[in-house]
């Protein structure tokens, strides 16, 4: 059903925000950062990075530790369930009655990236340490935090006597594997998750930490090889060459119909998102505040980037397909490298689609337009196995947008600031195909030196709460 728009909102008790604010403060204090502190020195490491994580456990004991700081709460109306499929990572499903209509579902994760090296002195990724308001360790800021962000934000609430929704907390463990499982158990919890008229996903984060940052769109990727056969066995290059033709050349020949090779532009019109005036408009107020950003490419000197005006950069970045050469097999190291016509030049290709745009149908057209009519009569064959949407936000309703605005003066001193984001998140295009109809608010407390998958991550523990507070004020709005 519809969300509430703001002239309807008279019935409504409004949120105390000095009151939410001291309560939130002291929950992160004095409840959510021990157990937080808990979960980073469990090594969850994501299916992927651990082949025997079942047998290991650490997906189970950080369900466990979450669940267990859960039930520890003074909350009202809440079911815990832990859901296993066979041979798939464990699901955690928290639901919390609301006292009114609509509802709201938050998404988090609680597996991990892999230890990586470089940590600090003293710091490590099993090793939680708080210094100047920063929480070290693996999982602190991608994404363990949301979990807790997302649950207090309702206590906030209901510590007040405020109404709300119905709130359910779908957290995965196989987000950092690219979320393999979270369609069947989509599939199996269908009529417990219902149909939620509001997503909150608190996985990303913004430029700075002065402002909340509300991703309005992501890039989806379609991803696959490049094969380009000649010959059986190699030749003797003093024989072949110049009538042999040249794998490398033709995959060079092939790849020109995706892109310019002078200028890295990507040639079919079907590639593109048309940027219409709002976004160009909301890219240069992202510059104003941070340009230089986009100075900080590590170029060796004498290189020029493909564009070179800032607002280009920035659209180029999170708004424009790309195409990357990121692999190749067929290739001899050269120091092995004798003068012989290869038989196969193989290239792991990469494009980067813009928003909005249906991935699996530019995987499609891709292979059609680099297998057809092969020059030289080449075995070519194109197939893409990596394809998943990007994100392109529907509006919010004006009665979420404008606490929000509130939410941000009094909390940040700041109104929000949308934000338009590069890389691709699998399971934002997989909630979106879901539940076509609900509103999303995808944000969270990342931001510059938070390090994700990288040495010394760490979660800015003053912004951690000021996106709690900000999702309790959206959470209140989003009723009937």
């Amino acid at each position: 059903m519809p969300l509430l728009e703001s002239e309807d909102n008279d019935f409504m008790k409004s949120v105390d925000f000095s009151r939410l604010s001291d309560y939130i403060d002291k929950q992160w204090d004095e409840s959510a950062l021990p157990s937080l502190c808990d979960f980073i020195e469990i090594p969850a490491l994501s299916p992927s990075f651990d082949a025997d994580w079942e047998e290991n456990g650490y997906l189970d004991a950080a369900i466990e530790t979450f669940v267990s700081w859960v039930k520890s709460l003074p909350l009202e109306k809440t079911t815990i369930s832990v859901h296993r499929l066979k041979n798939r990572s464990p699901l955690l499903l928290i639901t919390i009655e609301g006292d009114v209509s609509n509802e709201v579902l938050f998404y988090s994760h609680l597996d991990k990236q892999p230890e990586a090296t470089g940590w600090s002195e003293g710091k490590g990724p099993w090793k939680p340490v708080i210094e100047d308001g920063w929480l070290f360790g693996r999982g602190s800021v991608d994404d363990g935090y949301g979990g807790y962000a997302g649950i207090l934000s309702v206590l906030g609430l209901q510590e007040q006597g405020i109404s709300h929704p119905t709130c359910r907390f779908l957290i995965e463990t196989g987000e950092e594997s690219g979320s393999p499982d979270l369609e069947l158990y989509l599939d199996e919890l269908k009529s417990q998750l219902g149909t939620p008229d509001l997503v909150i996903v608190l996985d990303t984060g913004g430029m700075d930490y002065d402002r909340l940052w509300v991703t309005q769109s992501l890039r989806g990727i379609v991803a696959g090889t490049l094969s380009v056969k000649v010959s059986s066995v190699g030749v003797h290059s003093g024989h072949g060459s110049g009538v042999m033709p040249s794998s490398f050349r033709l995959a060079r020949q092939l790849l020109s119909r995706l892109e310019d090779e002078n200028t890295g532009e990507i040639l079919p019109e079907w590639l593109h998102l048309k940027i219409n005036d709002e976004m160009k408009k909301t890219c240069s107020e992202i510059l104003k505040m941070k340009g230089d950003e986009m100075k900080d490419f590590p170029l060796l000197e004498g290189v020029k980037k493909q564009v070179e005006d800032p607002l280009d950069i920035f659209m180029t970045m999170n708004l424009k397909p790309s195409l990357s050469i990121i692999g190749a097999d067929g290739i001899p190291p050269i120091e092995s490298a004798g003068n012989v016509l290869r038989t196969n030049t193989d290239l792991k290709i990469s494009i980067r689609t813009p928003p909005g745009i249906d991935a699996s149908v530019v995987a499609k057209k891709v292979q059609k337009l680099l297998e057809e009519n092969p020059p030289n009569g080449a075995h070519v064959s194109a197939e893409m196995t990596e394809v998943a949407d990007g994100f392109l936000s529907p509006d919010l309703p004006e009665s979420i947008a404008s606490i929000l605005d509130e939410a941000g003066e009094e909390f940040y001193g700041n109104k929000p600031m949308p934000l338009f984001i590069g890389g691709t998140i699998p399971v934002m295009s997989m909630l979106q195909s879901r539940y076509p109809d609900s509103k999303f608010i995808i944000t969270g407390a990342g931001g510059p030196g938070g390090n994700a998958h990288g040495p010394d991550e760490k979660l800015h523990i003053p912004t951690a709460k000021k996106v709690t507070k900000c999702m309790a004020a959206a959470v209140s709005r989003a009723v009937r």
